[in-house]
């Protein structure tokens, strides 16, 4: 059985490997996640984390300098629906100009995707804004999972993947990764620290994001190998 099991891995791939294992481990995330979401009231660890960004007994005053709050804001723009539709629309355009439709179109789905997914799962759990603290910009859509968390996540994961392709090393690789990754971090940390979301929407967030990104991933590797996309339109 040992035998079978080392085969099985050895033949395996390790970034199908480690993909196979984000998306396991964000969907088991998410719906743990999912249960705190639902409860009737708000768990000690959403209560606490939130708080931490506010003055001890003082919930409508950030903690940190006045200029924190603009720089705060501004990195939560960069998860934006303005800001990534405009990022994805010329990523695509560029994509086509060199003329690789079919990368085009999985970018398009992928990123699309997870934008309706968003919006499908915010109904689903119908969770209102946290009111614990003050909101340092104004929302008005629901709560769980944090849409800019999670397209974040899908966003640049996806862009960053595919940027890697042209690189000429492994360290340029990682590098570009690592910054969708921190990216996407930043953007997650803004929302708890503006008091918009609470801390479980955005590791929610996270977790769906990662998922989605990895397994629109998988699926372009598969097409790829069935030659339904040609090898060379996807790697370039």
């Amino acid at each position: 059985m040992r035998s079978v099991a080392n085969a099985l891995l050895n033949k395996m791939e390790f970034p199908v490997l480690l993909a196979g294992l984000v998306i396991a481990g964000g969907l088991w995330g998410f719906e743990e996640l999912m249960e705190v979401a639902r409860a009737t009231t708000p768990h000690a660890f959403d209560t606490e984390i939130l708080l931490a960004f506010r003055h001890a007994g003082q919930p409508d005053s950030p903690i940190g300098p006045l200029w924190l709050q603009g720089a705060v804001r501004d990195v939560t723009a960069l998860g934006s629906t303005t800001v990534l539709v405009l990022i994805t629309t010329a990523a695509i355009l560029y994509l086509l100009l060199i003329r690789r439709p079919a990368t085009a179109l999985f970018v398009f789905v992928a990123i699309a995707g997870g934008q309706v997914l968003s919006s499908l799962l915010k109904f689903e759990v119908d969770r209102p804004r946290p009111d614990l603290v003050s909101h340092l910009v104004t929302e008005t859509s629901l709560s769980f999972p944090s849409g800019h968390a999670m397209l974040s996540a899908v966003t640049y994961l996806t862009l960053g993947s595919l940027a890697a392709r042209f690189l000429p090393d492994r360290r340029t690789k990682i590098f570009v990764l690592c910054l969708a990754v921190l990216t996407t971090v930043l953007v997650g940390a803004s929302r708890v620290y503006l008091g918009v979301h609470w801390p479980s929407d955005v590791l929610a967030g996270w977790c769906a994001g990662f998922a989605w990104a990895m397994l629109c991933w998988l699926a372009a590797r598969l097409l790829q190998r069935r030659k339904v996309v040609a090898e060379s339109d996807i790697d370039g």
